[in-house]
């Protein structure tokens, strides 16, 4: 099977290394099959996208609606980078996951209006898919409503005209939404369970997701929830784009 690629841009090693644990536990995959850029960490290298089944972004520090003069040389470098390979895979239709920054990646190269409104603290929310995705052949199955794991700073506010919305949540109205029919980015974290969510607070807790003090009553309450339909949403990615 040809690979897939997980552009990632956490800094934190053990947060980055969970990510990449969890896309290949719940993506079902072996580290051979998803081959992972650190764009925190050095510059994106070549990329033949006929060497991949599909392409993943994974969550990170970056916000997309950021002032441009406040962003840092790597943040300026990353986005510039996932621009240009965005070009590529927009203009063919590539198979593309994006989660959480995702989002803000893939949104704001479509023309979504991407700020703070809808920013949420790391917790437990319950989903709402949208008439439109009973058609949608990532989501069959998926029970209509469900609870996924979040924690963001930005969100999409308002979605272009030719994005297809699939899910929603009370406190913010994009979670998932398609470009075209093989681009997708959820705001949830479709690779999360229980313990990388723990894993993630304690990372982040000074980052000002939360208040640093709130960390362990944030980790007994999303042990209170229990998270299995967003995995059956990327393990689905998988199944239906994987190559020979």
């Amino acid at each position: 099977m040809k690979p897939f690629l997980l552009l990632a841009t956490r800094g934190e090693d053990i947060a980055a290394d969970g990510e990449y644990a969890a896309f290949c536990q719940y993506g079902g995959l072996e580290p051979e099959q998803l081959h992972r850029v650190r764009l925190e960490r050095d510059p994106l290298p070549p990329v033949n996208l006929d060497d991949y089944s599909g392409v993943l972004v994974g969550g990170g520090p970056f916000n997309s609606s950021t002032p441009p003069e406040l962003k840092g040389p790597v943040q300026l470098r990353v986005e510039a980078e996932l621009a240009a390979l965005l070009d590529e895979i927009v203009a063919r239709d590539f198979p593309f996951l994006g989660a959480c920054y995702g989002v803000g990646t893939l949104g704001a190269h479509q023309g979504a209006v991407i700020d703070g409104t809808f920013a949420e603290a790391p917790s437990a929310v319950t989903v709402e898919l949208t008439p439109d995705a009973a058609s949608d052949p990532l989501l069959a199955g998926v029970l209509p409503t469900f609870p996924a794991y979040v924690g963001h700073k930005e969100a999409v506010r308002k979605l272009p005209d030719h994005a297809v919305l699939l899910a929603s949540s009370a406190g913010c109205p994009v979670q998932m939404f398609r470009i075209k029919q093989n681009l997708y980015a959820t705001q949830f974290h479709p690779e999360l369970d229980v313990l990388g969510m723990q894993q993630r607070i304690v990372v982040y807790r000074d980052y000002g997701y939360f208040p640093s003090e709130e960390a362990e009553r944030l980790r007994e309450r999303v042990a209170m929830v229990t998270v299995a339909e967003p995995m059956r949403i990327l393990r689905a990615f998988v199944e239906r784009y994987a190559q020979l």
